[in-house]
């Protein structure tokens, strides 16, 4: 199997995992650069350009947490830059990536950056496709957008380049970092469809609230994806805002007058409301029978009555995420001193902090910003407002909802198209390994496999195991130093042919005890060694014709012939004193061609090694002898 990109390849560590596990979770970050220095009007005044470019794209569009949207930043110089949380819903993070095409479109001069809390996604996409020396590692300020074309910054030209050098370097060169054609297609397919695709992910539903949460919706549509976050995200702190419903039903349950509107949503808001049992409070009217519409508009009046009070009590304190943040930062500084949370001198420090907190200019930033859609709500039920204003109103039928619940045929398609995807560059890399490989073998190649002579192979082992083998091992160079082992070899061959000889006498010997049996073994060391060597003469032959009948007969019986190569002719003339059972089988099998079987054995061991160091190759490169390469393997 092919290596897979360093971008899919799990041992590269990613250059933003430390910062991710700061980062919120499923969120996409953009920063926008001009090309030239400007002022802070100036940018000012671009900053409502490119938000009016793409007002036809986001007008109508029912985003998952937040919009889009563009903030001014110094450092580390003057430029644009937001974030946007896309949550369950991965198509809000494309369309954004379709939106900062359509900016780098608008605008010629912009160069754009784009990732999220898993890094560079677009590379990450696209890794397939990338050049071989892009990993994670040396991905940093490499990645932009520009002129609705991805570029890259190539590894020749800068090596590790800091942001304004890639900059620089873009309005330069241009061209140059221009990325492949391939990568540009995986892009641009996955943006392919919008701003239509953002259409279609949209769903609307009929549902039946409350009047007061029927006019919020009708002002200020965009806030049901509070409402619905408010409701999916709920714990047992804001529930107890869901018992009361304290703002959305002032008049109690018998007064609060219900009608019922289309509330438009994304796919993934209408799963999340759908997917989740809710018990309906005790003060909320719910009707006898109870059905979808009145089920989903509970779901979603309770999920601004959650909302709504916690976003109240979030910016009366301040303490949304960049309070937690500031929290993590003291505790990793070490400012409570490892004191246990609760005790009266962690009590004091986080007082301390608290008020340091409320002082600074990012406590009012904070409480803005949590309580815009609080202030928000107000100033829509502030003005008098009843059933009768919606009256006479067209409200259309539910959209189909069976897309709920067959997904599986589209995440087949995604399935597949990745599996093509890894087919073709498995493919690819085969090519280019098998291209290589004939470039580094050469025009000789060929011609070196056709001159190899396999005589010499057998004289090279041959002449290995006569000359260069011997009972202490193969000789290895002189510099290595192994540990030999101590060897009486003239007392070794004496204590095994007395051995053979005692065992093949047995059956002629006279009977003795066991005693003197185990004492006659040491046959070395008797003074007189005359007897036995004539008494076993015999017995010599003895065994060793039973031995060998023995073992021819039983390897008559397996299939161990079959594993050889046998010469062609049989052999003229037979040892005289064979058993009987040799004869037979000298009648049956053709005598073993040695040399034929060795070659035979070490090219299938050769060949099997597929190109890559093993036994082979290294027992013969020992010995000087290079086999050529097997160019007929696998056809």
């Amino acid at each position: 199997m092919a290596t897979p990109p360093t971008y899919l390849d799990p041992n590269y560590s990613n250059p933003f995992s430390q910062a991710s596990s700061r980062l919120p979770e499923d969120t996409v970050f953009y920063f926008i650069y001009p090309d030239n220095s400007l002022s802070q009007d100036t940018l000012q005044s671009l900053h409502l350009q490119i938000l009016n470019s793409i007002s036809p794209f986001t007008s109508s569009y029912i985003w998952q947490h937040d919009p889009f949207t563009l903030t001014t930043s110094f450092h580390p110089f003057l430029h644009l830059h937001g974030h946007l949380r896309f949550g369950d819903n991965l198509n809000d993070e494309w369309f954004n990536v379709f939106l900062l095409f359509q900016i780098s479109l608008f605008f010629p001069s912009l160069s754009i950056h784009v990732h999220d809390s898993d890094g560079e996604f677009l590379l990450i996409e696209s890794a397939y496709h990338l050049p071989r020396w892009l990993n994670p590692e040396n991905s940093q300020n490499r990645a932009f957008i520009r002129r609705g074309k991805l570029h890259i910054i190539p590894k020749r030209s800068l090596p590790n380049p800091t942001l304004t050098e890639s900059l620089n370097f873009l309005i330069e060169n241009e061209q140059i970092a221009l990325a492949p054609d391939s990568v540009q297609s995986v892009i641009q397919s996955r943006i392919a469809g919008y701003p239509e695709k953002a259409k279609l992910n949209t769903h609307t539903v009929r549902v039946r609230v409350p009047v007061s949460v029927a006019r919020v919706l009708k002002h200020a549509p965009s806030l049901i994806s509070l409402a619905v976050e408010g409701f999916y995200d709920r714990d047992i702190d804001s529930m107890k805002h869901a018992a009361k419903m304290e703002r959305f039903l002032k008049g109690g349950k018998e007064e609060e007058e219900m009608i019922t509107v289309a509330v438009k949503m994304s796919r993934a808001m209408f799963a999340q409301l759908m997917q989740q049992k809710f018990q309906a409070p005790k003060c909320y009217p719910m009707p006898n029978r109870t059905n979808m519409e009145a089920e989903l508009g509970m779901k979603i009046a309770c999920g601004f009555e959650m909302m709504y009070q916690e976003k109240r009590k979030e910016g009366e304190e301040g303490k949304g995420s960049s309070w937690k943040k500031y929290k993590e930062s003291l505790e990793k500084s070490g400012y409570f001193k490892g004191l246990i949370p609760g005790s009266k001198e962690y009590k004091r420090l986080m007082e301390n902090a608290e008020e340091y907190y409320r002082n600074s200019s990012l406590f009012s930033k904070t409480s803005e910003m949590l309580i815009a859609p609080v202030r928000q709500i107000d100033e829509i039920l502030s003005l008098p407002y009843s059933a009768d204003d919606f009256k006479d109103q067209d409200i259309p039928p539910s959209d189909d909802d069976s897309w709920l619940y067959s997904g599986e045929d589209e995440l087949n398609s995604a399935l597949d198209d990745r599996q093509k995807e890894m087919e073709l560059y498995e493919l690819k890399c085969k090519k280019k390994k098998k291209s290589k490989e004939q470039q580094d073998a050469g025009p000789s190649s060929s011609s070196k496999g056709e001159d190899f002579d396999l005589s010499d192979l057998v004289k090279n082992m041959q002449g290995f195991i006569h000359k260069i083998s011997s009972y202490e091992g193969a000789e290895v160079p002189e510099d290595r130093d192994p540990k030999e082992v101590e060897l009486d070899v003239e007392r070794f061959i004496k204590d095994m042919e007395s051995v053979i000889k005692y065992r093949g006498g047995e059956d002629v010997a006279v009977d003795v005890d066991d005693e003197e049996g185990s004492s006659n073994m040491d046959f070395d060391e008797s003074e007189d060694g005359s007897d036995i060597s004539d008494h076993n003469e015999d017995g010599e032959d003895s065994f060793m014709h039973s031995y060998s009948d023995a073992m021819n007969a039983e390897l008559k019986n397996t299939t161990l012939k079959k594993s050889f190569i046998h010469a062609n002719e049989q052999p003229s003339v037979k040892n005289e004193g064979t058993s009987n059972a040799t004869e037979h089988m000298d009648e049956e099998f053709t005598p073993v061609d040695v040399d034929v079987n060795l070659v035979k054995n070490l090219l299938d061991s050769f060949s099997s090694q597929q190109g890559l160091p093993g036994p082979t190759s290294n027992l013969l490169g020992l010995m000087g002898v290079e086999l050529p390469k097997d160019d007929n393997k696998g056809k």
